[in-house]
């Protein structure tokens, strides 16, 4: 048998080769290896997601800001005494100082649960100011240390904003995770993301958020945990630095520009069918999704924790008068809303902005309705949207004693409704109708030639066709729908019209 001997040339090119198939192997492990790491963090993302984290709420009430209430306590009881002269009959007097920090520690009970915590105690901190080193004062400090070992808890939250220092002092003092309120919306926002878009958008204010307070944080920062307060784009090491976490930020907003114009293009599509846009508008758990729904069917999620709509929603909904329209479902605002989420859901709000009437919804039965109002109002001229005609619609009346029911109804100004019974909705729609003066109703008809299928679909989309029959390669109709839609068509009714008159006195004139 006679061995082939391999050439120094050949063996040199076939060294390369081998080389080249070990790194792909070694390149396919080391991604198998990655996969494997990611499906088993995914997995335990899924289960402490679904278990709840047992936390220890701190609620902190600061005397100097109830001056600022003053005027509104005030505006409420002479609202009383105006009832009491009238001749109606007294509501119940109630502490506004009071009612307002019970609700507020309520609401903050609720945004808890909302993330998925089981409240093991709920402490309650007074004082003249905030601490600077640890906002609540080294006594109080010691007392949540104190429950924290006693009830075992893995968690720590604040219904008020911390800063950077804050946080680094109070986690200092205690061995589990403190979160504060602004994070804590955040992680509701994440969540319930479910789109694309807005799972850019609660990453990038996530990412904003984070970015001052990486100093100090480089132990609780190493990984991806799946508990509150870590959801979203993950944790990043101490190590990384803030220009890799810009480079990050600057690629989202390069992803949410990309989406951005999508949705731009699609709303161009729509808009070729001018439907007026009326959005819902009002605070975070205030039944707005409820009251979607009961208007138009649409079986979109209701739920009584907060934030539970993200993404906008849209639907058409004809009016009494036949007309029209699209009805949007968006995000509930609260108090204090971060303002990193406000500028990165701006388009998500773009709904809002492109609107013709805002409906805002509020619960009649919160005892800190006039708060809400006024929250809400504040993001809205934050959105520039504020100068825009607003229906204030108040829901959940069927919550209400008649006596608080029967001084509602003498509000001619806002309009009770029960999402829930039905109850109010045909008035509710009659008002959206009146308050549609910038479009008018208007009755016009046409005779188009049987090609022009794409103006026959937009003024079949956009108004109510009350006649409708062809005449030879003609489609004659008469509609009623909005102005601007009959308007931009008036130019091929008259060309047709002209023609047809042309056509029929030739034909007179043959005779």
């Amino acid at each position: 048998m006679t061995s082939k001997k391999t050439s120094p040339e050949h063996t040199a090119d076939q060294a390369p080769s081998r080389r080249n198939r070990g790194k792909t192997v070694r390149r396919s492990l080391v991604e198998a290896s990655e996969a494997q790491k990611e499906a088993l963090l995914a997995r335990e993302l899924r289960t402490s997601q679904t278990q709840q984290e047992l936390a220890v709420l701190v609620v902190a009430e600061f005397t100097g800001e109830l001056r600022k209430r003053k005027l509104t306590a005030a505006a409420r009881l002479a609202r009383t005494a105006a009832a009491v002269m009238a001749g109606e009959e007294e509501l119940p007097v109630r502490t506004p100082s009071t009612i307002d920090f019970d609700a507020s520690r309520a609401e903050f009970e609720e945004l808890a649960r909302s993330a998925g915590a089981a409240i093991a105690a709920t402490l309650v901190q007074r004082r003249q100011k905030p601490d600077p080193s640890s906002l609540v004062g080294q006594g109080k400090l010691d007392e949540i240390v104190e429950v924290v070992t006693s009830t075992n808890a893995s968690l720590v939250l604040f219904d008020h904003d911390l800063t950077p220092s804050q946080l680094r002092n109070i986690e200092s003092r205690l061995p589990c995770h403190v979160i504060d309120r602004s994070q804590l919306i955040l992680d509701i926002f994440a969540r319930h993301a479910k789109t694309r878009e807005g799972q850019l958008q609660v990453e990038l204010a996530q990412l904003e958020y984070q970015l001052p307070r990486l100093a100090g944080r480089g132990r609780a920062m190493s990984q991806l945990g799946g508990g509150i307060g870590t959801r979203g784009p993950g944790e990043t090491q101490l190590e990384t630095d803030r220009r890799k976490i810009n480079l990050r930020i600057d690629l989202i907003k390069t992803q949410l520009d990309a989406v951005r114009r999508i949705r731009h293009q699609q709303r161009q599509r729509r808009e070729a069918v001018p439907v007026p846009v009326v959005a819902l508008v009002g605070y975070t758990n205030a039944g707005k999704s409820t009251l979607f729904n009961a208007l138009t069917e649409a079986g979109v999620l209701e739920s009584a924790r907060m934030f539970a709509t993200l993404d906008p929603k849209l639907r058409q909904l004809q009016l009494p008068s036949r007309r029209k329209i699209l009805l949007s479902d968006t995000v509930g605002f609260i108090r204090n809303l971060p303002h990193t989420l406000v500028t990165s859901f701006r388009a998500t709000l773009e709904e809002v902005e492109r609107a013709e009437i805002l409906l805002h919804v509020q619960d009649a039965a919160s005892p800190i309705r006039e708060e809400q109002k006024a929250q809400v109002e504040t993001v809205l001229t934050e959105l520039a949207v504020s100068t825009k005609p607003v229906i204030q619609v108040l829901n959940k009346i069927d919550l209400l004693p008649p006596q608080e029911l029967a001084h509602l109804s003498r509000d001619r100004e806002a309009i009770p409704v029960s999402s829930l019974r039905h109850t109010g909705l045909q008035r509710l729609l009659i008002a959206i109708d009146a308050a549609l003066v910038v479009d008018p109703l208007v009755e016009s008809s046409f005779r188009l030639p049987q090609s022009e299928g794409a103006i026959l679909a937009s003024l079949e989309g956009g108004a109510i066709i009350d006649e409708k029959r062809f005449e030879g390669n003609l489609v004659f109709l008469r509609a009623r729908g909005p102005a601007s839609l009959l308007d931009r068509y008036r130019h091929f009714r008259e060309k047709y019209d002209c023609d047809t008159l042309t056509v029929a006195s030739r034909e007179r004139g043959r005779a």
